[in-house]
């Protein structure tokens, strides 16, 4: 696997569809150099502002809180 930094610009809009949640942002990709003695080399790294987190936070958590409400109540 190819480790990546991944910079996240913007989130555009969040949906879920069939159990997945889509998250539409834009981001700037870029290949990660790997080294040796890093154990985490293999992993690529999100980063992304404070507004950017609170705002991602606060998606999921609204995301989230409308799909349980189409649950049926046996099953909550």
């Amino acid at each position: 696997m190819k480790p990546y930094a991944i910079e996240l610009q913007r989130i555009k809009a969040l949906t879920e569809q069939h159990g997945l949640v889509l998250v539409k942002v834009d981001a700037l990709v870029a290949p990660q150099a790997r080294r040796d003695d890093d154990s985490d080399a293999v992993s690529s790294t999100l980063s992304l502002s404070v507004e950017n987190a609170r705002t991602l936070y606060l998606l999921l958590k609204k995301q989230l809180v409308d799909v349980d409400g189409r649950k049926a109540r046996s099953q909550r």
